[in-house]
This record gives structure tokens, sequence and C-alpha cells, in this order.
């Protein structure tokens, strides 16, 4: 006899904790994609939906990187199950490796056995993919949210894209 599958998720320990908070973010979710975009741009009424799956990505971003309070498997789960953006948190923790030159040779050889992990400033406050891809922008260029406020023009600027006001790592 064939086994019965059934579509029962198996949530891992540590769910009940973070539960509440991802129900709440997915009501508002819902909440914000039935809302009526009369008189707004096309682009508007996407804004809120951005805004939230920007908070559901950091939410689980935080409680996992920063504060260390979810084990990694309930990290893979919700990454698995939709609840935050996996593209976005790789950039949120971006890590270059920069290799560091041995003082005492005299020979000049570069030790690789000294490489160490420099955070790349930049990307830890990116709002969405879309405001750093070239292809999206005129010129080639990233979103005017992702130039630094000293830099700009105008001070008071909107992200075209999901409504970011400045996200540039130097804000």
């Amino acid at each position: 006899m064939p086994k019965v599958k059934t579509n029962r998720v198996k949530y891992p320990e540590g769910w009940e904790l973070i539960e509440p908070t991802l129900r709440e973010l997915q009501a508002k979710m819902r909440e914000a994609e039935n809302n009526p975009h009369d008189g707004k741009r096309k682009c508007e009424a996407l804004w809120p939906i951005f805004k939230i799956a920007h908070q559901k990505s950091r939410y689980i971003f935080d409680l996992y990187h920063r504060r260390k309070e979810i084990s990694k498997e309930l990290y893979e789960f919700c990454m698995d199950q939709g609840y935050a953006d996996r593209n976005l948190i790789a950039k949120w923790k971006k890590v270059s490796l920069k290799p560091v030159l041995s003082e005492i040779c005299s020979v000049r050889i570069l030790s690789f056995s000294l490489l160490l992990q420099v955070k790349m400033p930049g990307y830890e406050r990116l709002c969405c993919l879309r405001c750093m891809q070239p292809r999206d922008h005129n010129f080639a260029t990233t979103c005017v949210c992702r130039v630094p406020k000293h830099l700009r023009e105008e001070k008071v600027i909107e992200c075209v894209h999901c409504g970011c006001r400045g996200c540039a790592s130097g804000d």
C-alpha cells in the first residue's frame, strides 16, 4: 500500500517564540496586498509590500546574526518557507576576505595564512535588491536611495521601486 503524503510542516524548536511576530507581519502583508490603490501610481501601491517584506527579513536576520536567539535549523526553516528573503540577507551579511602583508618578512612574501575577514560597508542597510541592480536604472547606476544624504542634491527623495528614503551605509 502506498504511503499517504501529508502537507503538514514540522516546525523546529523555537518556532513558538517567533511565530506571533511572523503571523502579525503576515497579516499586515495581506492587508497591504488588499488595500485599494486608487489615486496612487502603480509603483506606489507596491511600497507597503516591499516595506513589510523588508521588516520580516530584517527580523529574522537580527534574531540569528545579531542577537543569536534562534538556532540555525530555525533560521534555515524560515528561509526555506519564504518568511525571509535569502538573497537580501546574503547582501546584509556580505563579507570580503582581504590578505594582510606580513610585517616581519624580509623576503617580501605575501602571507596568506593571515587572512582577515573585513566587513565591506555599503550593503548592511540595503532596502531591496532592485535598488542595487544597474539594469533597472538610467545610465547603469544604482538607485537614488543608495546615495549618502550628504552627497544628494535634493534632501528628501523616495525610491521609485520600494519607497525607500535612503539606505546608504553612510547615512
